[in-house]
């Protein structure tokens, strides 16, 4: 079976591939694809997004395709950078960008007022037929980075069970709980229980 990743973020893909290790599928990515549509994240919310994504490129692909968009969301910032996560800092913004923003906001704010969750909404698109899925976990906006791994904001969402931030986690220990992991492997579930990976 193929499945394209509506992604060509490394990141995303590389624990999409993780999750669905023990399947016989095959997994193509955008970067496969010369020519494929950027698709423009114009939606409202999360879903979306993700929906679109999916959507317009299983269109392009022929293929089913698995799409997911991802928002931190912050309390302190009424829920901000939430759908603008990725281009917080600007539409070509870096991570390192990004986080700069955050923590530049956030400045002066208490620990205890530094709540935050990341939010992952899966999709999976083929012929008209979709289903989605969410993931969510909560933590804390910490004032410095910490931490070599992960991407995004990782470095600075302290996740206080393991009293790590998702920069300090293995990939592995990461996926077990994180939002991404969590949406994804939902959808891996929804997947096998409606036997879509069989054929």
């Amino acid at each position: 079976m193929k499945i394209v990743i509506a992604s060509g973020n490394e990141d995303k893909i590389s624990e999409i591939r993780d999750i669905f290790q023990d399947e016989d599928i095959e997994f193509k990515t955008t970067k496969d694809y010369p020519g494929c549509p950027e698709v423009v994240e114009d939606g409202n919310n999360l879903f979306e997004n993700a929906f679109k994504k999916a959507k317009e490129i299983s269109e392009y692909t022929g293929l089913p395709a698995i799409s997911d968009d991802t928002g931190l969301e912050v309390d302190a910032l009424d829920g901000r950078p939430g759908v603008y996560s990725a281009r917080y800092a600007g539409e070509n913004a870096t991570y390192a960008d990004n986080v700069e923003k955050l923590l530049k906001e956030m400045k002066g704010v208490k620990a205890e007022n530094r709540t935050a969750r990341f939010r992952t909404v899966c999709v999976f698109y083929n012929n008209g037929q979709s289903f989605k899925t969410e993931g969510i976990v909560e933590g804390r906006i910490i004032t410095t980075c910490r931490g070599e791994n992960g991407f995004g904001y990782d470095p600075v969402f302290y996740y206080e069970e393991e009293d790590k931030t998702f920069a300090e986690m293995s990939e592995k220990e990461k996926n077990m709980i994180s939002h991404r992991g969590q949406a994804i492997k939902h959808l891996y579930q929804k997947l096998k229980n409606k036997n879509i990976l069989k054929y």
